[in-house]
């Protein structure tokens, strides 16, 4: 069949499989055999690459066979050889955030505009830029010093000056490593209007590896990666539980998951680059539903609340069918059971049913607060308030809790949007599919769940709203606080009932084509590892790795933070801070109502209000809403003196029937 040079394009971009002979016709080669039109022969090229077909295009030059003067496709079975060079960007040149931009079919040019770099490649410093480097501390000397010297940081958290700067610098040296606008995604590795404007994609920090690299990871490393569920089993799956040497216990754990999947929920009908959560951010929609339809579902119409159901004296969320907002159970599940919150796969674990049942209390505790206040106003404008500062609270938090807790800082962290409103910051986020791809920190979960001397395996833990009932919040927040969390760094602590999530973390991460460990490193202003050594910290993982990759340069972003070496006495390596800091810190301080415009008393119904926001705690969320005000923390409390703890992983229960993998659910993934 004989076929001009663009329908055979058509074909292949519509997914035609086979091996493509291109024979230049005498109009297209020039005198001295160059092509006179090579563009039209690389778009088919690429076509083909992008469909992964088993075969490849081949390009016949003209040589010997000038008589030949048509295009002919032919299909057969053979791998051919292939003369199309490769994409000269495919090799990362330009350094320090400098754009690589194609110039023909062997050149690049680098962009460094505005990198304080200049040269061909963007690596000679302009001369404050050589200034700051020289002066400027390694990040792991300045987590020294901030994990160091207790006496002088109490002193400087007490003076109000000295701590808003250093706040301030905190603040804005992490948020401007993240591009705001965005500027990528997974289908566009250059800027675009569709990168910028489709709140559908995640963003990226890093643009994909193109389809016609010669690796998985540019130029480096091997043709293909070792597989997914061999680096799963030899690195990460647990041998034995490793505690979090810094004292996270599972209180933390379940706030991490709860937290994080208002703006981490892949839709994966779509693909592992596209998101159903355009709120991009913290927005509470765990809480209030993705859609106004299954907000309105939950709610009460009444008072600005949200539907309840009062059970033994105490609130919990209502039932699917009171709300008809469906939700992720399994058929066996009891209706009365089946609770019904904003998120969907909130029903997974009782920890999450726990502060999905936490934040719900509060919204409506707020909601009396403001009626009190304000009789005047109708029900949408008390829930609209009120959501307004629970974002608040939450965002407080985050930064003065849970961030706190995570870096380890004698500083003390501080929420006031005020410390911004003389700096260059934009009030837009956009999420990263790299930051969620990061935040997958499974390691963290036990072996078994215990709470009020009773332990739970996986299997038990599966869609068991019982066990909230049964023990009532006040026992599982006193238990999840003395219960250690895992380490995350370090390798092999990936528990074997979530195996499979790893294994998908990793294959999505390919899917959409992440760049090596060490590009990102580059990208957060981090010197690259120069070893598998180095990023381990030990020989034995070290060498197996350099085996299976071939090259450092070739190492993988998620399997690479989840070995790589922790800093002493910590849960997390270096690369896990220093590139999850930025995107946490510009996504939390981003949110509207940090703005000039939303950060007055009046947004949030008044003093009141405001004041609910910049007093609020972990603590204080647990007073307001849990019986007997149990004492809680992110890090491990000292167990009080207990009867011995009962095992009922041997009980007969329904929930024996529920295979962890269940946990595996696609649309569960992220969890």
């Amino acid at each position: 069949m004989l076929l001009p040079c663009a329908l055979l394009a058509a074909l292949l971009a519509a997914g035609h499989a086979g091996v493509l002979f291109y024979v230049p016709r005498d109009s297209e080669v020039s005198a001295a055999g160059e092509l006179s039109d090579p563009l039209c022969v690389r778009s088919w090229f690429v076509a083909a690459r992008k469909q992964r077909a088993s075969q490849f295009v081949s390009l016949i030059l003209p040589g010997a066979a000038r008589s030949l003067v048509q295009v002919e496709l032919v299909l057969l079975p053979a791998l051919v050889f292939d003369f199309i060079p490769a994409n000269p960007c495919c090799s990362l040149p330009c350094q320090n955030r400098g754009v690589c931009m194609t110039t023909g079919f062997d050149r690049y040019e680098c962009d460094c505009t505005r990198t304080g770099y200049y040269g061909e490649n963007c690596t000679t410093p302009e001369f404050f830029t050589w200034l700051k480097l020289i002066l400027k501390p390694t990040p792991n000397t300045v987590h020294y010093i901030l994990t160091h010297f207790k006496g002088v940081w109490n002193i400087i958290n007490n003076i109000s000056f000295l701590r808003d700067t250093i706040m301030r610098y905190v603040l804005t040296s992490r948020s401007h490593l993240i591009d705001s606008p965005p500027t990528y995604n997974s289908d566009y590795s250059y800027k675009s209007w569709e990168a910028y404007s489709n709140l559908s994609y995640y963003t990226r920090s890093l643009p994909p590896v193109g389809h016609d690299c010669p690796t998985p990871m540019g130029v480096k490393g091997k043709k293909e990666l070792p597989d997914s569920k061999l680096i799963v089993e030899k690195f990460l799956l647990r041998r034995k539980f490793i505690p979090d040497p810094q004292g996270t216990n599972v209180m933390f754990t379940f706030f991490a998951q709860h937290f994080t999947h208002q703006f981490f929920k892949t839709d994966h009908k779509k693909g592992p680059g596209f998101t159903k959560a355009y709120g991009h951010g913290v927005d509470l929609n765990h809480i209030y539903g993705e859609t106004l339809e299954r907000q309105l579902k939950l709610r009460l119409r009444k008072d600005g609340k949200l539907k309840y159901q009062m059970i033994d004296g105490e609130m919990y969320p209502p039932t699917v069918k009171d709300t008809q907002a469906e939700m992720i159970y399994p058929p066996h599940v009891p209706e009365h059971l089946q609770f019904s919150v904003g998120q969907e796969v909130f029903g997974l674990v009782p920890g999450l049913m726990m502060y999905a049942t936490i934040w719900l209390r509060e919204h409506n505790r707020v909601c009396d607060v403001l009626k009190q206040e304000h009789p005047e106003w109708d029900d949408e404008q008390l829930f609209q308030t009120t959501r307004l500062i629970l974002i608040g609270e939450t965002i407080k938090i985050v930064i003065e809790d849970y961030v706190q807790h995570l870096s380890g800082y004698h500083f003390k962290l501080k929420f006031d949007p005020e410390l911004l409103f003389n700096q260059r910051f934009q009030y837009q986020n956009r999420i990263a599919a790299e930051f969620n791809t990061l935040y997958h920190w499974h390691p963290l979960l036990p072996d078994t769940f215990q709470i009020h001397n009773q332990e739970y395996t996986f299997q038990q833990f599966l869609y068991n709203n019982s066990i909230m009932l049964e023990h009532g919040l006040s026992h599982m927040v006193k238990s999840f606080s003395k219960q250690s969390a895992g380490r995350v760094a370090g390798g092999k602590n990936v528990p074997a009932a979530v195996q499979k999530v790893a294994k998908a973390s990793i294959d999505q991460s390919r899917q959409m084509r992440y760049q090596s460990l060490n590009e990102y490193r580059k990208r957060f202003m981090l010197k690259p590892f120069k070893s598998f050594e180095e990023l381990t910290g030990e020989k034995e993982m070290a060498a197996e790795l350099e085996e299976l990759y071939g090259d450092i340069d070739a190492m993988e972003l998620y399997p690479g933070l989840l070995v790589e070496k922790p800093r002493p006495g910590a849960i997390f390596g270096e690369t896990m801070v220093e590139i999850g800091a930025p995107f946490s810190l510009k996504g939390l301080m981003g949110n509207t109502i940090c703005s000039p415009e939303y950060w007055k008393p009046s947004t949030f119904g008044g003093k009141v209000g405001f004041e609910i926001i910049n007093t609020a705690s972990l603590q204080k969320l647990i007073c307001n809403n849990v019986k007997g005000c149990p004492f809680t923390a992110f890090h491990v409390l000292n167990p009080e003196p207990t009867e011995a703890t009962i095992n009922v992983s041997t009980s007969n229960t329904a929930m024996e029937d529920i295979n962890p993998t269940l946990l595996l659910k696609e649309q569960s993934a992220e969890l």
